[in-house]
């Protein structure tokens, strides 16, 4: 389902408080709640609604577990860090504890990063019928290329076939080369995925995406879903 708005503060305020509702309304036996996280422009709109949101309403994320949709292989205080973008703009504010952060290790071997990355998931994540630990919601952008997570087009059977639920993504179109992303399969098998796809020069990527038989990477994912939600300020005319 996609649903629209004027702009991105509008698409984000609304997000970050249908997540607040959702968060809220989870019982006490629903076990761990667990999100994976973006970087990219929208997310520190969305980043900064979810602090404001979840002061105003005296919430509180602490059964949240968090993970990352992707991550680049540079160290943790690195500007191109994901994980930087996210504890400068939610984890700090929100004082999360840090046994509920579960960072990319972006500064280690990319093969040790997944392999870590991997067991931090499958410990705290149940796993689902398809095998891969079902993630409660995976937040994602979209590039001007259709791209999700560090999932881009052109990508090989190695990449999207991948059976783990990370796996290390070379030579990427955009720097830095190397970065380590959610699988396919790992995002077919969440609850629920969020896409956010907001900025300039990007409605011919979401309208390829949304078209039947989609072939971008957002395609893709939106063809292995059963329902995913597309928040959108873009003008798709």
């Amino acid at each position: 389902m996609m649903q629209g708005f004027a702009n991105a503060d509008a698409l984000a305020g609304a997000v970050a408080g249908r997540w607040l509702d959702e968060i809220a309304a989870a019982g006490p036996g629903d076990g761990p709640l667990t999100a994976a996280l973006s970087g990219g422009r929208i997310t520190n709109t969305f980043f900064a609604e979810v602090v404001a949101q979840t002061q105003a309403r005296g919430l509180t994320l602490e059964r949240v577990h968090f993970f990352w949709a992707d991550e680049r292989c540079v160290p943790p205080t690195d500007p191109e860090s994901n994980f930087r973008q996210a504890q400068e703009l939610l984890f700090g504010p929100l004082k999360i504890p840090a046994g509920r952060i579960h960072r990319i290790k972006g500064e280690l071997a990319p093969e040790t990063a997944v392999r870590e990355a991997v067991e931090e998931l499958v410990a705290v994540a149940a796993g689902g019928a398809t095998g891969q630990p079902v993630l409660d919601w995976v937040f994602l952008g979209m590039g001007e290329d259709g791209h999700v997570a560090s999932l881009f087009p052109g990508a090989g059977p190695e990449v999207r076939d991948c059976p783990t639920p990370f796996l290390v993504v070379r030579n990427s179109p955009k720097p830095p080369p190397t970065r380590i992303s959610l699988s396919y399969g790992v995002m077919a098998a969440a609850r629920e995925v969020w896409v956010l796809a907001s900025g300039t020069g990007k409605e011919q990527a979401l309208r390829d995406s949304l078209a039947a038989g989609g072939r971008t990477p957002l395609g893709r994912v939106l063809g292995l879903r059963d329902r995913t939600r597309v928040f959108t300020d873009l003008k798709l005319g």
